[in-house]
């Protein structure tokens, strides 16, 4: 899919959810670290996403799972910028995503071919990432957290989260807007797992369409997190059946992309989930 069909797709109600294929270029990831952490390796691993069928491919090289610690800006660089070098040799139209909240990272990221911004700090961690993305007009996706990966995790509290995250949504949009971010060019997130409680998480999926309402495509991503193990008291390995009931009901509540590790049979239960939502 090219950069310039990936508009309408997603503000078409019935076309197709698109598929986030996950590659992380780390060491310590909570599912796949160190498992692609060699470029070879992980360009190899975007190609098999590539033919499983993902749409988007989502290049990071800094674990965000809790606990983890900040890698430097040139760490990080050294990590994604090969890759998606050779994502963009392998496949020129693919859509690349550069997952970070370092905007000389994102800026980099671009200038090598990728052409979508997924930053989990929402524009709130670096002041000049919003300026990157009106500066190079792709799209970007402003996820909701709360605190930071080393902190997030202990003892998150709302008042009301489904009234408090789109008041950050609300918030970091008119931020956006403001300083030249087109409005065709913003993707939302909830942001499952960062600064949630299992009850959260649940809470975000069932009312996700409030998100939805906000007028803007809603990304999720909930492969394998920790919430689904503990409902089902399973390792991150056997949480393949939790991930697709959470991404089914994801996309009939409204989602328009799914970040997941397993492309191949997600793609099933989203082909399925589409065609329910379709038929409404």
């Amino acid at each position: 899919m090219i950069l310039g069909s990936y508009y309408d797709w997603l503000r078409e109600p019935f076309q197709k959810t698109l598929i986030m294929g996950i590659v992380n270029v780390t060491p310590d990831s909570f599912s796949d670290g160190g498992l692609y952490y060699q470029e070879g390796t992980a360009s190899d691993h975007a190609k098999k996403l590539l033919e499983s069928g993902a749409d988007i491919i989502d290049v990071g090289g800094e674990s965000t799972r809790p606990g983890a610690i900040e890698v430097s800006e040139e760490e990080e660089k050294s990590r994604v910028l090969p890759v998606i070098k050779q994502i963009r040799d392998i496949s020129p139209n693919t859509l690349i995503s550069i997952d970070t909240t370092k905007s000389s990272v994102a800026r980099c990221a671009i200038e090598e071919g990728a052409n979508i911004i997924n930053d989990i700090s929402g524009l709130t961690r670096d002041p000049a990432m919003v300026e990157i993305g009106a500066e190079f007009q792709v799209p970007i996706v402003i996820m909701h957290m709360q605190g930071n990966p080393v902190n997030m995790q202990k003892k998150p509290y709302y008042k009301d989260i489904i009234f408090d995250i789109s008041k950050f949504f609300s918030d970091q949009i008119k931020l956006a807007l403001n300083k030249g971010i087109n409005k065709k060019n913003i993707i939302l997130d909830p942001g499952i797992g960062f600064g949630k409680s299992v009850d959260h998480n649940f809470q975000l999926i069932k009312h996700l369409e409030k998100f939805c309402d906000l007028g803007f495509p809603v990304l999720i991503g909930p492969s394998r997190k920790s919430f689904i193990g503990a409902v089902l008291d399973l390792p991150i390995k056997d949480r393949f059946e939790g991930t697709s009931s959470v991404v089914t009901a994801g996309i009939l509540n409204g989602a328009r992309i799914v970040r997941v590790h397993n492309v191949g049979k997600i793609k099933r239960v989203v082909t399925i989930a589409d065609k329910i939502r379709s038929s409404i």
